[in-house]
This record gives C-alpha cells, sequence and structure tokens, in this order.
C-alpha cells in the first residue's frame, strides 16, 4: 500500500506544483490503483510514474471544482486507447453524473470498457471482502467529501514451525488448519486450528480529506489512521482568510490529526503563493502541534507499512 502524489496544489496549476490527485496505490492487495480526485493534466503527471491507467479501479472525486475535476473526463477517454477494459468506478458528489456524461457525449468519446458513476451521501460507499470506505461532508463553500479507506484484518498467518515440530507434513491439510478447523490426523491425533493460528493482522486505515475548514467530519474520518491526507492551503498566520475561503491552516490539519489520535499526517493542496523556504515554514508550523507531519510534493510517495 502506498500514496503517490499527483498533484499538491491549490486553485491553478503552478510550475512546482500541479492540481490535485493523488492515488493510492493496492498493487500487492487488489492488483488496482485508487484515485482521489483528478485536476486538469492528472493523465499528464501518470505518464511521469509506474501508474498504470488500466489498472484504476476507483476514482473517488471530493467535490466539483475543477482543480480537483478536470481532468476527469480526458483520463476516462484515454484509458480506452491504454488496454483498459475492465470496469471503472467514479464516486463523487451529486452532479459527477452530469459532468462526466455530458463531457464524454459531446466531445464523442466512446470508451470500451464499463463505466459506472456513484453519486455519493455520507456512509458506506463501498464495501468488498478487503475494503470498505465511508464517506463524511466536509465544510467548504459546496458539498466536498472526505474518504475514510479501511483495510479489513487478515488472518492470522499459520504457525508453520509448530506444526512441523509436530510432524504435519504440508499439504491441504493447512489450510483447513488455517480456517481454524478441527483435524484428525492418519495416527488419531487431534488439531485444533485455532492453536496453530497466529493473532490477525490489522488492516490499515487511510483517511484522504477534500477541501474543508477545521471540522469534526474531518476529525471522525481520521479517527486512528494510519495516514491523513489533509489539505493545508494556507499558512498558519493566515486564519482568517483560510476560515473566509473555506480553506484549512497547516495548524488545522495539524490539530486534526492530533484529535483524532491519527498516526501521520500528510499535507497537501498548497497554495502557490509558499514556494522554496515558505513551504517548509509550513510543515514546520504543522509539527509544531503533530510532530509526524510530512509535505507532499508532485511524485511523492509514502508507504504505508502494516503495523
Amino acid at each position: 500500500m502506498e500514496l503517490l502524489f499527483l498533484g499538491t496544489g491549490a486553485g491553478v496549476p503552478a510550475k512546482e506544483r500541479n492540481v490535485s490527485s493523488v492515488a493510492l496505490q493496492l498493487l500487492d492487495e487488489r492488483g488496482a490503483t485508487w484515485l482521489f480526485d483528478c485536476g486538469e493534466a492528472t493523465q499528464h503527471q501518470i505518464l511521469h510514474t509506474a501508474i498504470r491507467p488500466r489498472r484504476i479501479e476507483h476514482i473517488f472525486i471530493t467535490h466539483l471544482h475543477g482543480d480537483h475535476l478536470f481532468g476527469l473526463p480526458g483520463l476516462l477517454g484515454s484509458r480506452s486507447f491504454q488496454s483498459g477494459e475492465t470496469p471503472l468506478t467514479v464516486f463523487g458528489p451529486k452532479g459527477i453524473r452530469v459532468f462526466v456524461e455530458t463531457a464524454l457525449a459531446v466531445s464523442g468519446t466512446r470508451l470500451r470498457y464499463e463505466l459506472n458513476i456513484a453519486e455519493i451521501e455520507e456512509g458506506v460507499i463501498f464495501d468488498d471482502e478487503r475494503f470498505q470506505v465511508i464517506a463524511k461532508r466536509l465544510d467548504h463553500g459546496m458539498p466536498s467529501y472526505g474518504f475514510r479507506v479501511v483495510e479489513k484484518d487478515l488472518p492470522g498467518p499459520l504457525l508453520v514451525e509448530r506444526l512441523q515440530a509436530l510432524g504435519v507434513r504440508p499439504g491441504p491439510i493447512y489450510q483447513e488448519i488455517k480456517q481454524g478447523k478441527t483435524v484428525v490426523l492418519d495416527d488419531g491425533t487431534v488439531i485444533d486450528g485455532r492453536e496453530f493460528v497466529g493473532p490477525p493482522q490489522k488492516g490499515r486505515i487511510v483517511a484522504v480529506l477534500g477541501d474543508t475548514r477545521f471540522c469534526e467530519a474531518a476529525i471522525e474520518l481520521a479517527r486512528d489512521a494510519d495516514v491523513v491526507v489533509h489539505e493545508a492551503t494556507f499558512a498558519a498566520a493566515e486564519q482568517r482568510l483560510a476560515h473566509d475561503y473555506f480553506h484549512s491552516t497547516t495548524t488545522d490539519a495539524a490539530e486534526v490529526a492530533r484529535r483524532a489520535g491519527a498516526k501521520r499526517l500528510i499535507l497537501t493542496h498548497i497554495s502557490s503563493r509558499y514556494q522554496g523556504e515558505a513551504a517548509l515554514q509550513l510543515v514546520a508550523e504543522a509539527r509544531s502541534v503533530f510532530p509526524n507531519t510530512e509535505l507532499a510534493v508532485d511524485f511523492a510517495s509514502f508507504s504505508i507499512p502494516r503495523g
């Protein structure tokens, strides 16, 4: 599991930062990539990475401002020409369906794969045997959502050495034991599978939040998360400006992570007014509240290990 930032700027593209998009690489977990937001030129940014558009399984749009959305029609169209044949689902606020369908229809774009569009409300918006995604509405000038990606716990590892010490050889019986079943060996020995399986492996939690003021919903989404991705459009001294424009400061983001008991914070959606040393000051401000803070830049990747 890895986060790869494709765009970390705010509002309009800048030389150092493109507009918003971040990929959650789930190649080991499900052989897929999930994309959060798709600002203008996201597909150009992808060209500089190892991401394969055909592997993009879900795209989550936090809100319908252009810097989070205008790259979506182009990416959807290009995926057809890059061996993309598997279904893709776009999740987003009400209005996302009209936007996508109109852009594709007016441009005469024909997709070679099944496109599903889900207009979301608060609650569980995706759930399968491996992952659950929960959406909550944040505090922005238009409907803006944050997403909590929860990896479900995995069964504990089979304690192979203990089995071998009892003379149990590898084979189909190992699978039964790993499932916690009771098995009887050829010599009559009874094996309780539950005694030969380690504790479950705790799943990871990633919170990716859209544009927002400081709010309780952000804290709830970030609760005990391994990683929180939070906008930090403004420096701490610009609190009034951030509030007026429905955005967050560095210390707002850090306070969300601190109150949520999160393990790690990554700042993104940085205003173009902060370049070079000024950008480094942003992360210093956040660390004064939440020490384990990092500043995302375009093409930065962050591994999310277990435990």
